[in-house]
C-alpha cells in the first residue's frame, strides 16, 4: 500500500519531482554525472514499455469511430510544433547546437503525460490516448524526416540511423509492453498501479543526467533556451486549441488536441540528441527543459479547461 500511495503521489506531483531533480542536477552535478549518458535510451525504453502496458486495442478504436479529430490532431502535431520550432530558431538566431535540440522536440510525437493532463482537464481522454498512440507509431518515419528537412542545412542528420533508434527505444518497448499485457494479465494487475511512479522516476533521471552533464553550459545560456521552450510549448497549446475551434469540434476534443499538440515526447528528443548529435552537447538541453516546463503548463491548461467546462 505504501508503494501505491507513493506512486499516486508522484503521478500527482510530476512537475515538482522533475523540477527538484533539475535543480539538484544543476546545483550538484556530481549527483548524476556518475550515471552514463547511454542510460538515457534505456530509461526512455522503460517509459515506453509502461505506455505499452497501459494500451488496449480499444484505445485505437477511436480512429474508426471518429477519424476526423484523430487525423486533425496528428496532422497538427507534426506540422505546428516542427514549424514553430523552426521559426523560433530563426527569430532568436539560435546557434546550431541549440537549434537542432529545439527542432528535435518539435518533430517528436505527443508525450504520454498528455493523457493524464487531458483527463484532469475533463477533455476527451480516449481521443488523447489514440492520438498519442498513432503519432508514436508515425514517429519512426516522421520524426527523422522532419528533423532532416528543418535542420539538415546546418547539421548532419542521419535519417536511417534515427529511424532505427526510434524503433529501438519507442516501438519495440511498446510492443513488448503490449505482449506482456496480453500474455501475463495477472502479473500486470499487481504492478499497474506502480507504473506512474516508475515513468516519473525514469523521466526525472533522464533530466538529471542531461542537466548535470551540461550544467556549466546551461547556467551560461539557460535563460535563452528556457524562453524558447516556453514559447514553443505555449504556441502548441494555443494553436492546437485554435485548430479544434476552427473545425468546430466539441470542447472536450478541442482541449484534448490542444494538450496533445503542446505536450511533446521530449524524452525521445533528449535520447535522439544524445545518440545522434553528440558533437552538439547543448542539443540535449531543450528536451530536458521541455520535460520540466510542459508539466507545469499542462497542469495550468488543465485547470483553465476544467473551469471552462464547468
Amino acid at each position: 500500500m505504501k508503494l501505491q500511495h507513493l506512486s499516486t503521489w508522484m503521478s500527482d506531483h510530476v512537475a515538482a519531482v522533475v523540477l527538484a531533480v533539475g535543480i539538484v542536477a544543476l546545483a550538484w552535478p556530481a549527483s548524476f554525472t556518475w550515471i552514463p549518458t547511454s542510460s538515457v535510451n534505456w530509461l526512455l525504453g522503460v517509459v515506453m514499455f509502461g505506455m505499452g502496458l497501459t494500451l488496449r486495442p480499444n484505445d485505437f478504436a477511436t480512429v474508426l469511430v471518429r477519424p476526423l479529430p484523430v487525423l486533425v490532431g496528428c496532422a497538427a502535431q507534426f506540422s505546428i510544433m516542427p514549424l514553430v520550432a523552426w521559426a523560433l530558431c530563426k527569430v532568436f538566431a539560435l546557434p546550431a547546437e541549440i537549434a537542432v535540440g529545439v527542432i528535435l522536440v518539435g518533430c517528436c510525437p505527443g508525450g504520454t503525460a498528455s493523457n493524464i493532463i487531458t483527463y484532469l482537464a475533463k477533455g476527451d481522454t480516449a481521443l488523447s490516448v489514440c492520438m498519442t498512440g498513432i503519432s508514436t507509431l508515425c514517429a519512426p518515419f516522421l520524426t527523422p524526416l522532419l528533423t532532416w528537412w528543418l535542420a539538415g542545412e546546418t547539421v548532419d542528420v542521419d535519417v536511417w540511423a534515427m529511424m532505427l533508434s526510434v524503433v529501438q527505444v519507442v516501438i519495440l518497448p511498446i510492443v513488448l509492453g503490449l505482449l506482456v499485457r496480453w500474455l501475463l494479465p495477472q502479473v500486470l494487475a499487481t504492478v499497474v498501479s506502480l507504473l506512474p511512479s516508475l515513468s516519473t522516476m525514469a523521466v526525472a533521471v533522464i533530466i538529471g543526467i542531461v542537466l548535470s552533464a551540461n550544467a556549466a553550459r546551461v547556467l551560461s545560456c539557460g535563460w535563452l533556451i528556457v524562453w524558447v521552450v516556453v514559447l514553443h510549448n505555449l504556441c502548441g497549446l494555443v494553436l492546437g486549441y485554435g485548430v479544434g475551434r476552427a473545425l468546430r469540434l466539441a470542447a472536450p476534443q478541442r482541449h484534448a488536441i490542444a494538450i496533445e499538440v503542446g505536450m511533446q515526447n521530449s524524452g525521445l528528443a533528449t535520447s535522439l540528441a544524445a545518440s545522434h548529435f553528440a558533437a552538439y552537447p547543448l542539443a540535449t538541453i531543450p528536451g530536458a527543459i521541455f520535460s520540466v516546463w510542459h508539466n507545469f503548463s499542462g497542469a495550468l491548461a488543465a485547470h483553465l479547461f476544467r473551469r471552462q467546462s464547468a
